[in-house]
């Protein structure tokens, strides 16, 4: 009740204030009126919240949450902060300073697995479905295209495999090392490329205990670099290519410094990208306000989802104090798009995904493909039983609470019943790969067994 009275009360105000702004404004604030009378309330323990999220276009739902009143509507008053690298995000939220933030699905698995910093970290919400692409320079682009098939138009036929750039590596390598940018050892982007790349027979590096660089026995040297950085590390030589989110691969082709060649979408279709992360200590101690923070969270991401909302989502985002990227390149994979090479643009209506296909749902088995990634590439050093990737995913993924908060909005009317997917927090097996290979997450072990290059596990 405190809740909701702190709330009319704000409302209240707002009224007062606008009073004198005109007609239009008075609309909007009963029109808000109205919708308050439609939330449920919970009894925030926390209001005040501070939020972080890097530079790209899946920081998306925060925006939107913030920017449509989704927040205000759970009674909270949330800042939303741009942080300058990964290892800076998971830092502030583990510390303390951040109450939670827009991160990489792999940063939370990894902190509950045993691979770099240690913690106990929850996600509720996955942000988003694909959104990330892989870019080389127009070098290798060049060296590259004649490797690759051709429509009767003379176009690149899409997918492109690695097969294209393994004659170009080879090339290089008869005289430098060639490099690669990756926006974090347990990124999503990381795991893209090297499966891409290794899905060609090129060799993408291991891990051990020891060497924590993932170069071991590399024919493409992968390091890492803050997305906003990627375009200007690609231009400068020092990189020869990068996978990495929007907008930074559609501001190569902008630029004229780069091609993309491939998007995680054809690497594996549909696949999760950034999930949102709070500890375990704060969700135990704010239980409410975390089903408040879902429920808003979840609301922007349908949003997101209508069509013709995009071209508003893009001006939103393009503000400074977001993603700050012209709207014209936000627009190119937003809007449905998604442009290669300079002027061949291609529709991919579903290379953004913020709430279809049930996106915003942590499943288990979104979370147990990143552990066996990590496995494969030696940053989970040791053989895991296979129970053993259940039971840790089911520590970090809550999808307990994400139900708890749709169902919420059910009885709200914001959302209908049948958007709760009816699941064990397991999608069905896909072979949905650019290889072809089937992910059966409840086989973690046959899974790793099945590749050619990476761990083998009994």
């Amino acid at each position: 009740m405190k809740t909701i009275l702190q709330r009319t009360i704000s409302v209240i105000a707002l009224a007062v204030l606008l009073n004198s702004c005109g007609g239009k404004e008075k609309k909007e604030v009963k029109a808000e009126t109205k919708e308050e009378v439609k939330t449920t309330g919970l009894e925030i323990e926390k209001p005040q919240l501070t939020f972080g999220f890097i530079k790209l276009t899946d920081m998306a739902p925060l925006a939107i949450a913030k920017e449509k009143g989704y927040f205000e509507d759970e009674g909270l008053f949330v800042s939303v902060e741009a942080q300058s690298n990964w290892k800076n995000v998971l830092d502030r939220v583990i510390d303390g300073q951040l109450d939670g933030s827009h991160m990489l699905a792999g940063q939370p698995i990894a902190a509950g697995a045993g691979f770099g910093r240690q913690a106990e970290l929850v996600t509720t919400f996955s942000m988003d479905l694909n959104g990330n692409g892989i870019t080389v320079s127009n070098d290798v682009w060049a060296k590259m295209k004649p490797n690759v098939p051709k429509d009767k138009e003379g176009k690149p036929i899409h997918p492109i495999k690695a097969d294209a750039l393994k004659p170009v590596i080879d090339e290089y390598r008869k005289t430098k090392p060639f490099k690669m940018g990756m926006v974090f050892p347990v990124s999503t982007h990381n795991y893209e490329i090297r499966y891409w790349l290794a899905a060609a027979g090129i060799h993408p590096g291991m891990y051990t205990a020891e060497n924590t660089q993932g170069q071991i026995d590399a024919e493409v040297l992968l390091s890492v670099t803050p997305p906003p950085q990627m375009p200007a590390t690609l231009e400068s030589g020092t990189i020869y290519g990068y996978c990495v989110g929007e907008p930074w691969n559609q501001q190569a082709v902008f630029k004229g410094i780069g091609v993309p060649v491939t998007t995680n979408y054809d690497i594996w279709k549909n696949n999760p990208e950034k999930v949102f992360v709070m500890t375990k200590k704060f969700i135990e101690e704010n239980p409410n306000t975390a089903t408040a923070v879902t429920k808003a969270l979840i609301r922007a991401g349908k949003w997101l989802d209508q069509p013709e909302n995009r071209a508003e989502a893009v001006k939103i985002l393009s503000k400074p104090q977001y993603v700050g990227a012209p709207e014209s390149v936000l627009a190119n994979s937003m809007t449905g798009t998604f442009e290669f090479e300079k002027g061949d643009k291609r529709q991919m209506k579903d290379f953004n995904v913020f709430y279809k296909y049930h996106a915003t749902y942590p499943f288990y088995s979104d979370g147990i493909w990143f552990l066996t990634q990590m496995r494969r590439w030696g940053q989970i050093p040791e053989a895991k039983a296979a129970n053993w990737y259940p039971e840790t995913i089911q520590k970090i993924y809550r999808p307990d609470i994400w139900k708890k908060a749709a169902e919420l909005l059910v009885k709200e009317g914001k959302i209908p019943a049948s958007d709760i997917p009816q699941t064990d927090g397991y999608k069905p097996a896909t072979t949905d790969f650019i290889d072809g290979k089937k992910f059966d997450a409840k086989d973690p072990i046959g899974y790793i067994n099945s590749f050619s290059i990476g761990n083998k596990d009994k």
